[in-house]
């Protein structure tokens, strides 16, 4: 969902962004690229209306911003990212976009991680933001649920009904969006939903469908960028359960769970932002119960790209 914003209020934006990336010193490369990526793909202004042209932000500028919580959630949003955007632990940055949340009245879970990580508490966010993304999905889980069972409930319980009906979309003809699926699948070696090893399903599916619909691959990059899509059409838990652990996992190198794989320094401004965009773009939100991706499975891809309202990727 694109969120309406005034030139005004892009600015706003843009100059708390600003604010953040000065909050030690000047704004580095990776700081002036984000600016200049939601300045063109998000806000989709002229480039004078951007970085050269940002006056401080005065108190009523942030009160008209505060007064809209999807413009207030966006703007803190955008701040947290900026304050990891150099892929280090920068105290500055961070306490800085928690101060900005907190002044936009964003209380949002994903402020406290950014706190916790600018103390150093990594053992208590390697707890959380599990949690997070399962949130996202169910709508609620408790670290009493046991968010290990909840990720990989196959390995206690095969689900053979599931891993059959998964291996016969490897039969519907080359152009369907399940074949490219079930693909997609093969060519990364992944565990058959259903089977040990396999993710559960109801994370698997939405995540790996933004993959095969977006064109995004499993290299660090692609998942970047398809947590950035994934939060901009699923606003539920959107920045703790999948920008910042992508941004944690695949940027800063951290690892959340001892399996784990990691990159470092992997993040780009522009290829995210613009995921981004593409997410705001979409009509039909893939973690939402209702979207049938049965259904979906036997129609031809691209018709279901458009169906989403994600065009092929370029």
């Amino acid at each position: 969902m694109h969120i309406p914003a005034t030139l005004e209020q892009a600015r706003s934006t843009l100059a708390i962004m600003l604010g953040i990336a000065a909050a030690e010193g000047l704004p580095s490369d990776a700081d002036k690229e984000c600016i200049a990526a939601v300045t063109d793909y998000i806000f989709r202004i002229e480039e004078q209306f951007g970085l050269a042209g940002l006056t401080p932000l005065s108190p009523a500028r942030l009160a008209t911003l505060a007064a809209d919580p999807d413009l207030a959630l966006q703007a803190a949003s955008f701040a947290a990212v900026m304050a990891l955007a150099d892929g280090v632990v920068n105290v500055a940055k961070l306490s800085a976009a928690v101060r900005i949340a907190d002044a936009l009245g964003v209380r949002d879970g994903y402020v406290d991680e950014l706190a916790r990580l600018a103390i150093g508490d990594l053992r208590e966010i390697k707890a959380r933001l599990p949690l997070a993304t399962a949130a996202s999905v169910t709508g609620e889980m408790s670290a009493a649920t046991g968010i290990g069972s909840w990720l990989r409930p196959y390995d206690r319980q095969p689900d053979a009904a599931l891993a059959t009906r998964f291996q016969a979309l490897e039969r519907l003809p080359f152009e369907t969006f399940g074949r490219a699926f079930a693909d997609f699948y093969a060519i990364n070696g992944s565990a058959c939903p259903g089977e040990k090893g396999a993710l559960n399903f109801a994370l698997a599916m939405p995540h790996n469908s933004v993959h095969v619909l977006a064109g995004y691959d499993t290299t660090p990059y692609g998942e970047l960028q398809t947590a950035a899509l994934t939060a901009a059409m699923h606003r539920s838990h959107a920045m703790a359960g999948h920008v910042l652990p992508a941004m944690l996992r695949w940027h800063f190198g951290l690892a959340l769970d001892t399996t784990d794989e990691t990159a470092k320094d992997t993040f780009d401004p522009h290829e995210f932002f613009y995921a981004w965009a593409r997410g705001e773009d979409m009509i039909v939100d893939l973690l939402a119960p209702d979207w049938n991706f049965w259904a979906a499975a036997i129609q031809p891809l691209d018709a279901v790209r458009e169906a989403v309202g994600l065009l092929a990727p370029e």
